[in-house]
């Protein structure tokens, strides 16, 4: 009895032992202290594996450092992984090697006239490689004293850039040198935390040349009206309005080209240009520039690289932090891909070259992983690192296996391996099926290796109608050359056929007119073809003469409500990229609801003033004016399933044509059935319009009141029975 009592014990012992290891084991994700995310086309948030994960934290003790960084200011790395970092606080430069280790510190020096100097609030530093006049330079912004100082790589001092002097600087301008890039043929790109005119461009030797990448601000409608009452100074004062500073540089080293960072634009107009999807980036916070000062960033991705999109609910999850990305550094990362930072999330962004977001992360907290204050970014090979202003410390992301697929899926792309790039997208989907951009990129190889009836099916997965479009471009294309005298064939019997019919329904309409016999249904029906190309005689018939009727209103409405239906469920992808649901129901509603009551509202406003015709003669030619609608809306409907994108407005003019000639006939068929003259037609049309509101609104407040009756009847009767 014993030994089983004893086994009993460890039994449960062992069974405890599993809960408690099942309690505690959880996805890596679930403990991770950030989650990583992309957008989708709607602006929605989806989730990610992380592509960069935090291995490790590093202060100053762990560099080696004597004086702890204080308040530092920017991070850059160079080709062998050295890191330099710009200690702002101590007036000094920090450089460590790949292993993040003190290696030496810049200070003091003797500069060129062997004088003892030192620099004095360094924000910005850039390392320049090797070429054919210089070595490895240190240069650094020295902002405190207004100028740019020279080191080798040794820290020893080289020269010293002062100031540029030239007409184009506002005569009361202060130079505040806070970042700084340098290009492969030594043009050094400054930026000045108090110049709005651009980027400040200057020879290695100090010679300015201009001025690049003037950022702009919207002005206001009040602003533009008001400056006509200014005074020539007075303008010229809020000129300087009109550029905004940037606050940070960094430069593609391959193809000598420098994004360029801001955050005092007005968020207005960075919320205006998310929304609108604008491609040519005069409100966006980060910029890609040439050595011309042209903007030449690719903004080809869902959304325009600005940092969060969703930014009135994706709020930090540490701070109700609302609001567009305030950026305030990027950093070219491995294959032309770069990234930017959101100082008021401490979050990080990362973009390919045509600019599709390829994952976002970060937060503020105090778990490995999360940051207290973001101030720079730097990559450093397969890591990336990412400088914390208040806590004086450097973590260090280390790329993960989905990372790395992620990127070999771009190379692959790049250098034109198609069939690879597909093998790799795929496996990046297996990873993420949320990454709509792998379909994107899975759909593109398809493209390109001319497979493009199997590239539709990818880029209808990632709604991205701008490729399916030029998918089905080369596929509309190659039908039609194998099938040109089939497609001609059925234009010319289409064009002839509806010739035939008009002509059909005007000789139909023609012995109507003469025969004296009673109409039949079908003739009646015809003599809407009629109205609609002769409405004052066409109206004047149909109410005098009875050439249509109730029944045939009837038939023209319920034609206009399939008209409808088919329209909502019969679209091509272009025009119904999400294949949305549509009720009958709600086509009646909108059919018959704008109609009875511009019918019930003009008859009611036209008995007061003189109409002729009754509630059953605006019925009747109001319905006999919907006959556009299916003429042109299904041709346009069945069109649209053949269409590529530049064709799409071509389908929006035809329904606005619709519309447009609707509206017409029943301008005039009000004019003709109540025999008014033009001026008092438009007014009772006007007034028509009105009383359609004000019958809605007396409709809502009647039905709001029988709502709040019934709701007080119920609760009496609720609270009698519960009484009793």
């Amino acid at each position: 009895m014993k030994k089983i009592s004893l086994m009993k014990k460890i039994l449960c012992l062992a069974f405890a032992v599993m809960m408690v290891a099942t309690v505690l084991v959880v996805p890596t994700s679930a403990g991770s202290a950030y989650q990583t995310y992309v957008y989708d086309i709607d602006g929605f948030p989806l989730y990610s594996p992380d592509a960069y994960t935090a291995i490790k934290s590093v202060n100053s003790d762990e560099m080696g450092l004597e004086v702890a960084i204080e308040t530092p200011g920017d991070m850059i790395t160079d080709k062998d992984q050295n890191v330099y970092v710009a200690d702002t606080g101590n007036n000094r430069i920090v450089v460590l090697n790949r292993y993040l280790k003190v290696q030496f510190t810049i200070s003091t020096f003797s500069n060129d006239q062997g004088v003892p100097d030192s620099l004095a609030a360094p924000q910005g530093v850039f390392v320049s490689e090797p070429n054919d006049k210089y070595g490895k330079l240190i240069w650094v912004c020295d902002t405190g004293n207004n100028r740019i100082v020279v080191f080798d790589e040794k820290g020893e001092f080289f020269k010293i850039i002062e100031e540029p002097e030239d007409s184009l600087f506002e005569t009361d301008s202060v130079y505040k040198p806070v970042a700084m890039a340098v290009d492969q043929y030594n043009r050094l790109y400054i930026v000045s935390s108090t110049t709005y005119q651009g980027i400040i461009v200057m020879t290695d030797e100090g010679e300015f040349t201009g001025f690049i990448g003037a950022q702009k601000v919207a002005i206001s409608a009040w602003d533009i009206i008001w400056r006509r009452f200014q005074t020539d100074e007075q303008r010229e004062q809020q000129e300087q309005l009109v550029s905004t500073e940037f606050n940070n540089i960094a430069i593609n080293r391959d193809k000598g080209l420098v994004y360029v960072t801001t955050s005092t634009i007005d968020d207005a107009n960075v919320d205006g240009a998310i929304r609108n999807g604008s491609k040519d980036g005069i409100y966006s916070p980060v910029k890609l520039l040439n050595a011309n000062g042209d903007e030449i960033m690719r903004r080809n991705g869902f959304w325009i690289p600005a940092g969060e999109i969703d930014y009135v609910n994706m709020s930090s999850d540490s701070d109700d932090v609302t609001g567009v990305s305030r950026i305030i550094d990027a950093a070219v990362g491995p294959l032309d891909t770069w990234s930017i930072i959101d100082e008021n999330r401490n979050r990080i962004y990362t973009y390919d070259f045509n600019g599709n977001l390829l994952f976002a992360f970060g937060d503020k907290g105090t778990m490995l992983g999360n940051l207290a204050s973001i101030e720079a970014i730097a990559y450093q090979g397969d890591n990336m690192l990412i400088l914390d202003k208040t806590n004086d410390n450097i973590t260090i992301y280390q790329r993960t296996e989905y990372g790395n697929i992620l990127l070999s899926a771009i190379e692959a792309e790049a250098n034109q391996d198609f069939d690879l790039a597909i093998d790799l997208w795929t496996k990046v989907l297996q990873r993420n099926s949320n990454f709509d951009s792998a379909y994107v990129g899975i759909g593109q190889a398809m493209y390109r290796n001319k497979d493009y009836a199997n590239s539709l099916t990818y880029f209808e997965s990632a709604y991205d109608t701008t490729n399916w479009s030029n998918s089905y471009k080369e596929i509309r294309k190659e039908w039609m050359s194998t099938y040109f005298l089939l497609l001609l064939a059925i234009i010319v019997g289409l064009i002839l056929g509806v010739m035939f019919f008009f002509r059909w329904m005007a000789k139909i309409n023609k012995k109507v007119a003469t025969s004296g016999k009673k109409r039949t249904f079908g003739q009646e029906l015809a003599y809407g073809f009629h109205v609609i190309f002769h409405p004052f005689d066409g109206f004047w018939d149909l109410k005098h003469e009875k050439r249509g009727s109730v029944r045939g209103a009837i038939f023209y409405i319920l034609l206009a409500i399939v008209t409808f239906y088919y329209q909502a469920i019969g679209q091509g992808y272009l025009l119904d990229p999400y294949g949305g649901f549509a009720s009958v129901w709600g086509q009646v509603l909108g059919v018959l609801v704008p109609l009875f009551l511009f019918v019930l509202a003009n008859w009611c406003l036209t008995t007061l003033f003189e109409g002729e015709g009754s509630f059953k003669d605006v019925f009747v030619a109001t319905s006999y004016s919907l006959v556009p609608l299916p003429l042109l809306i299904i041709p346009a409907t069945i069109y649209s399933n053949f269409c590529i994108t530049t064709e799409v407005d071509i389908i929006g003019f035809i329904g606005t044509l619709a519309f447009i000639w609707l509206g017409l006939l029943v301008f005039f068929g009000t004019m003709v059935t109540h025999d008014y003259s033009m001026g008092k037609n438009v007014i009772t049309f006007l007034g028509t319009i009105v009383a359609m509101v004000f019958i809605m609104f007396v409709a809502v407040l009647f039905t709001t009141l029988i709502g709040k009756i019934v709701s007080l009847i119920t609760n009496i009767v609720t609270e009698i029975q519960y009484r009793l």
